[in-house]
């Protein structure tokens, strides 16, 4: 087995509870997989209260909630409630879409230490476009409802090239909102955003302002507002580490209870991912053929095996290399080391090509339709 190794395994210490795969967006660029309509069966309560437990007691302290939108499982107060008997620190990950004064105050209660709200864009016009619902008013009454009950404002918007231009107006906006942490985070190209890719890549100058406007006000709200700007990985000559490294701190359970070493894992072939209805927490986190195939260095071809910057990105993002080469063993071609590193400078400039072109195609919108003519 590539990679395998039993020396060393560290326990998991980041859940992240992928409840559902419905969800009231169509957001051009999500993270869940292009054939989602395919996985309808989803964990009971129970199946969700029995992996939380398994996997704290192995050491897994943050649990995110997330989706599609979890917002529409039924029992997520119920879910919450036993993460906090648990002893977890939980964080709702959701669109506010349906999210109401009376499910705010219920979550609290419940134990729900942390809420993350995503907003498309500034502008209605622009928001609901993207969201493929109408649904901008709505989230900055969300956005204030969490203030009210005291949470921290933590507000996410996913950058690209269709609300780039509006780096200036997202800030303000969120310095309205009262944010008190505001994540831009650049989109990832995985799932729907790769089957997009074209049309959201925004252009290294594009980026390059935006980034400077960012910087110039994180300075500006220093002490009121902490800002994290996640950096495109295609604009970077290094790539970031796969999940802190693939299978030492991140679980991913997925809505039919696959688990995962990473949210995008299922784009890669031959995993055989287990599932947590046939196996324990604890055996598929040390035991499972997933798990243990990208572990240690042993599965890396060259370049990466004789870097000697190895411990620091893991060889990049094994999905992302997939992706990219149809090679998931591939130095992941955002290193300027790797060989297939042209890759990268082919996407851009289709990226490029695509903005500048008349008849640019249509973004490709998540939803149940669209899934199964990709799929």
């Amino acid at each position: 087995m590539a990679g395998y190794t039993k020396t060393n395994i560290t326990p998991p210490r980041w859940l992240l509870a992928e409840l559902t795969y419905s969800c009231p967006l169509q957001c051009p660029y999500c993270a869940n997989p292009i054939d989602y309509a395919k996985y309808g069966s989803e964990l009971s309560t129970d199946d969700w209260k029995r992996v939380l437990t398994q996997a704290r007691k192995m050491g897994a302290v943050q649990l995110g909630l997330s989706g599609g939108e979890p917002l529409t499982r039924t029992d997520l107060t119920e879910i919450v409630k036993h993460a906090r008997e648990l002893g977890y620190y939980s964080n709702l990950i959701t669109s506010g879409y349906g999210l109401t004064e009376e499910k705010i105050v219920q979550l609290k209660e419940a134990g729900l230490d942390h809420i993350q709200v995503s907003i498309q864009a500034s502008s209605q016009e622009l928001n609901d476009h993207i969201a493929g619902t109408t649904s901008f008013e709505h989230k900055q009454q969300v956005a204030h409802l969490v203030k009210k009950h005291g949470y921290p404002m933590v507000l996410c918007v996913v950058i690209h090239r269709e609300n780039i231009h509006q780096m200036a107006d997202i800030l303000a906006m969120a310095e309205a909102l009262g944010a008190d942490y505001l994540e831009l985070a650049n989109t990832q190209y995985y799932g729907w955003a790769h089957a997009n890719r074209d049309l959201l890549l925004p252009t290294k100058e594009q980026f390059e302002e935006a980034e400077k406007i960012a910087q110039a006000f994180k300075e500006t709200v220093a002490g009121k507002m902490k800002i994290y700007y996640v950096v495109p990985d295609f604009y970077e000559d290094r790539p970031k580490a796969c999940m802190n490294g693939w299978g030492t701190t991140f679980l991913t359970i997925a809505p039919d209870g696959v688990a995962l070493p990473c949210h995008s894992a299922r784009e890669l072939s031959n995993l055989d991912c287990p599932n947590v209805k046939d196996f324990s927490i604890e055996e598929i986190w040390h035991d499972s053929k997933a798990f243990n195939f990208f572990r240690g260095y042993d599965w890396m071809e060259e370049p990466c095996r004789s870097c000697d910057e190895k411990d620091k990105d893991k060889g990049g993002c094994r999905c992302q290399a997939y992706l990219l080469t149809g090679d998931m063993y591939a130095t992941d071609p955002v290193c300027s080391k790797s060989p297939k590193h042209y890759v990268i400078d082919e996407a851009i400039a289709s990226a490029r090509n695509a903005a500048l072109a008349d008849n640019e195609k249509p973004l490709i919108f998540r939803n149940s339709k669209n899934s199964r003519l990709l799929s």
